[in-house]
């Protein structure tokens, strides 16, 4: 019997300490679980695919088609071998080597090492920070759409012959219009472009998640490893991301309209793609690893039935790595030119970044001295692991001493210290993750002896196909190539690699069919099978949608999670059950996981499939070089984005609700403290940040770098100008102000910052007829893309305004609680008056204008 609800309950409180808080009424556990399945199923059929907006749903979804990419992307490899096995190479043209080259590194890189860390962060997270979902359900389903669509575009164009072929870098000038016409680097650009939408919503969603949902009493100092090193990951992601998106719209506006932003003749410079790029680049390889290894740190102690060792010498150590990550991307840049005192910087912080990794490989290898390790298969491949990127960790210490690079770059010995460190790092940790995790994926125990036998014809033809080949890179041997007649000495080694390359693919084909066979025959798993201490075990097997049907307090997370799951099944924790057959989630504060208010999810819709689809449209219609027509195409993504804010509008019962004996808290709607609509806006502007950050770099480095031919004459200095720029920042200024004076209620503040939004926009677009052809210098190209992007950044201020006025309009925010989209709208329209600000600044100083 449950507790009948208190007709009058207290006024919501979230000052309580969550030790505090008392455990609700044991409950029929049956009970409770139809009622949250009711609540958080998904539709049935093919509908229901399409619909889902649920994380353990989606999580398996990215995972599977990384997984089916992963293979694509190995067949593509199998190629490549077939070609150099034999000096002449006769298997493939050259054309079509390319593309497959190409291809190959793209796939690996962009379509699944990172959907792959994405989907397990989106899977796993929840269930190992006490939660019922990610922060916004949608935004994962859109992700996850995007990313699809964009791989299939890939796909597409290396089915039709017309592939990018330029090499996973695209380093310019090999992939400008003059030099790689056609749209085959079109493909790459706007392909890759399109997948990053994923990347930075999966960071955006998982660094909300961590901060905002843990629960109740999960300090920061205290949550899972797993959870430090995604939000490591997710913060990476959001500063490391950008830099590649802008290079990709830079260049591609270059191929697409003549604005030389990397043409040398015209001011531009080739190095700057590759600085932005590498900007990005870099910080991939711990962006792919940090997650692999937050799966290690949550496996060896339960493998080797032992707490981690040295947890806070772990977080400080996935810190380090984080901030050292930025500062090792000219390393891929020794051979260029660069002046000596940045090659031995670089150099050193190459070497320095070794320490952080060095403490987790120590830690762990400590923990499983200090505990008693049982040789399981997940067991097996992180011992793979350790003999795998250590070895590549090495070669990676080789190659950061500059002397060393300088004789080894773009060969064959840096091809195999790739795969060292990204097979071994991300793969092998991959598949110890895969074997750990599947009796809760799929609800059933392994078959054994298949996975055994994988894993040995995986070590071994890993090790012979890539430690081969750092002896033919020693030799001399390039990469990038596709026949070498004059020089027999690397055929036997070519040929060597090449069959164990093979044996290779078998193994990981008989990885495949482990899984496969576990999920088809595997016998029924019980709870909790490996005896673990966390969270994540403490569920139904296989997991249902909505996780915990109550959400573990602190008690609960201090006990086995044997201990813990016939407590949390009875309801014995927070937020018990769905009683208003609705998705509710618990928002707790940063740092002390205390509890704030009741998030309401939304449900199954198609609106993330609709509107990536329309973005697709935008894409294929650029591809086209039908500009007009793909700038009309973006009028329906706005629309549906519009169509999603209003789905997030107040609806039905909005009282507060119990969480457990005497706390009521208020829904999101109804909150005082910020919401995770609000939180994740913020996290989104540290990635747009960034991203204008990458273009003051491009100013930057063209006006200080670059020894390309001065600009010509300026035909947009004077006075005049310089007056209406500072009118713009005062515009945007004055919309800012209306911002935060909309919190006083009044419908009057956001039709001011519309009025204000519009008069900027006004003057924007009579500077940018006054600027000159961006066609003539890359300075002036660099002026017109500023300007750009500060007019969509008005653009959206200005509808962020409307919305506003029109929710002020249908009563959403009329009474003293409801907020609406103000706080949105203020961070926004704040952010493009700062970022407006230093875009004029430098308008100002490049123009002469004082």
């Amino acid at each position: 019997m449950t507790d009948a609800p208190n007709p009058n309950p207290p006024p919501p409180s979230n000052g309580q300490a969550p030790a505090d808080i008392p455990a609700n009424p044991p409950q029929s556990a049956l009970r409770l679980h139809r009622e949250l399945a009711r609540a958080w199923a998904n539709d049935r059929g093919i509908w229901g695919q399409i619909t889902a907006v649920s994380h353990t749903t989606l999580g398996l979804r990215f995972m599977a088609t990384a997984f089916v990419f992963f293979a694509i992307g190995g067949i593509l490899s199998m190629l490549i071998r077939a070609q150099l096995a034999t000096h002449q190479g006769a298997f493939l043209d050259t054309e079509l080597y390319n593309q497959i080259f190409t291809m190959h590194g793209s796939i690996m890189m962009f379509l699944f090492a990172i959907p792959m860390l994405e989907g397990l962060g989106i899977w796993l997270l929840p269930k190992l920070l006490g939660t019922r979902d990610m922060a916004f359900p949608r935004l994962t389903a859109l992700g996850y759409w995007c990313y699809l669509f964009g791989g299939l575009i890939m796909l597409t164009a290396l089915l039709f012959g017309v592939a990018p072929r330029d090499g996973w870098f695209m380093y310019t000038p090999l992939s400008d219009a003059t030099h790689s016409p056609g749209i085959n680097a079109d493909v790459w650009l706007l392909g890759v472009t399109f997948v990053e939408i994923s990347a930075i919503a999966a960071a955006v969603e998982i660094t909300v998640t961590i901060l905002r949902q843990r629960a109740p009493g999960m300090k920061l100092t205290e949550m899972p490893l797993f959870a430090w090193y995604m939000l490591g990951t997710s913060a990476m992601m959001l500063v490391g991301f950008p830099p590649l998106i802008a290079g990709s719209v830079l260049l591609e506006v270059e191929r697409a309209f003549d604005w030389p932003f990397f043409d040398p003749l015209r001011g531009g410079d080739p190095l700057l793609w590759q600085h932005l790029f590498w900007l990005f680049g870099h910080p991939e390889v711990y962006i792919i690893f940090l997650p692999a290894a937050g799966a290690m740190s949550t496996i060896i102690p339960v493998m080797c039935r032992t707490p981690i060792l040295g947890y806070g010498a772990i977080v400080a150590a996935i810190l380090g790595l984080v901030f050292l990550s930025f500062g090792l991307w000219v390393h891929h840049m020794f051979t260029v030119g660069i002046p000596h005192m940045a090659l031995a910087f670089f150099s050193a912080a190459s070497v320095l970044v070794a320490v952080p990794t060095a403490v987790q490989v120590f830690a762990w290898i400590g923990t499983m001295w200090k505990g008693r390790p049982e040789l399981h298969l997940p067991m097996l491949h992180i011992l793979g692991f350790f003999l795998t990127f250590v070895m590549g960790g090495l070669t990676g210490v080789m190659l950061a001493i500059v002397p060393f690079n300088w004789q080894a770059h773009d060969t064959a010995f840096v091809t195999a210290h790739l795969h060292y460190v990204l097979i071994g790092g991300f793969v092998f940790p991959m598949m110890a993750a895969a074997t750990y995790w599947m009796p809760l994926i799929t609800g059933k125990a392994r078959v054994k002896g298949l996975g055994e036998a994988a894993f040995w014809v995986i070590l071994l033809g890993f090790h012979g196909t890539f430690f081969i080949m750092h002896l033919t890179g020693l030799l001399g041997m390039p990469r990038r190539i596709d026949v070498y007649p004059d020089n027999p000495e690397w055929v036997g080694l070519n040929l060597t690699s090449s069959i164990f390359g093979f044996v290779l693919t078998i193994g990981f084909a008989m990885f495949a069919l482990d899984l496969i066979l576990q999920a088809c025959l595997g016998q029924r798993a019980r709870r909790d099978p490996w005896q673990a201490p966390t969270l994540d075990w403490a569920m139904l097997v296989p997991a249902p949608n909505y996780n915990f049907a109550a959400l573990p307090l602190p008690r609960h997370q201090n006990m086995p999670a044997r201990d813990a799951i016939q407590a949390l099944a009875r309801g014995e924790g927070a937020l018990a059950g769905a009683p208003r057959a609705r998705r509710e989630v618990l928002v707790t504060s940063a740092s002390h996981a205390r509890p704030c208010h009741v998030a309401l999810l939304p449900g199954n819709t198609a609106l993330p499939l609709v509107l990536s689809g329309s973005i697709a449209v935008f894409v294929l219609l650029m591809l086209g070089s039908l500009y007009v027509l793909a700038a009309l195409a973006l009028v329906p993504v706005a629309v549906l984005v519009w169509v999603w804010v209003r789905g997030m509008a107040p609806m039905g019962d909005l009282h507060p609700v119990a969480i457990a004996p005497g706390l009521h808290l208020p829904v999101h709607h109804r909150a005082n403290s910020p919401t995770l609509a609000q939180s994740g806006l913020q996290a989104l502007l540290v990635a747009d940040g960034a991203l204008f950050a990458s273009l003051l770099f491009g100013v930057a480095f063209l006006s200080v770098v670059t020894q390309g031919p001065p600009p010509p004459p300026s035909a947009a200095g004077g006075g005049a100008l310089g007056l209406v720029l500072v009118g713009i920042v005062c515009a945007l200024a004055l919309a800012a102000g209306s911002a935060g004076l909309a919190r006083r209620r009044s419908a009057l503040w956001p039709w001011a910052g519309v009025v204000c939004n519009l008069v900027a926009l006004a003057l924007l677009a009579w500077v940018a007829g006054q600027l000159d052809d961006p066609r003539a210098h890359a300075r002036d190209a660099l002026r017109a893309a500023m300007a750009g992007y500060v007019g969509v950044h008005i653009l959206v201020a200005t509808a962020m305004a409307a919305f506003t006025a029109d929710q002020f309009r249908r009563g959403e925010i009329a009474d003293a609680t409801g907020r609406g989209a103000i706080p949105a709208w203020a961070n926004w329209q704040m952010f493009t008056a700062v970022t407006t600000g230093i875009t004029v600044a430098v308008f100002v100083v490049q123009a002469g204008v004082t």
